[in-house]
């Protein structure tokens, strides 16, 4: 039989404060079973967490307790939004603006 995949047991972790360290989340969702990773994104350019992280627990059913218990408790002044993660859409190419190639305006000819 087939392990589940990590991301079935993944919730996201939303309006967190920017003073929320992976710590603080860690110690939080570990009430509630054994919390396999915390994953908090910075922002690439200042460094700052950018308010939501994804934290995997062991379990679908330690996942779920966390839900149940976590979303709407405060943390650090913020009320938590506590789901479960969904699946990253796959996003398309490149997007082309329509119109004139660069170098056609609409100058007169000689």
């Amino acid at each position: 039989m087939q392990e589940p995949a990590d991301d079935v047991m993944k919730m996201y972790v939303g309006n967190l404060s920017f003073q929320t360290t992976k710590q603080d989340i860690e110690a939080l969702f570990s009430q509630h079973g054994q919390v396999t990773d915390v994953h908090l994104p910075t922002d690439r350019e200042s460094g700052q967490p950018r308010g939501f992280a994804f934290v995997t627990m062991d379990s679908a059913a330690s996942m779920k307790s966390a839900i149940a218990a976590l979303n709407g408790k405060e943390l650090d002044g913020r009320n938590l939004k506590v789901n479960e993660a969904q699946a990253r859409e796959e996003r398309g190419g490149g997007g082309g603006g329509g119109g004139r190639p660069a170098g056609s305006g609409g100058g007169r000819r000689y």
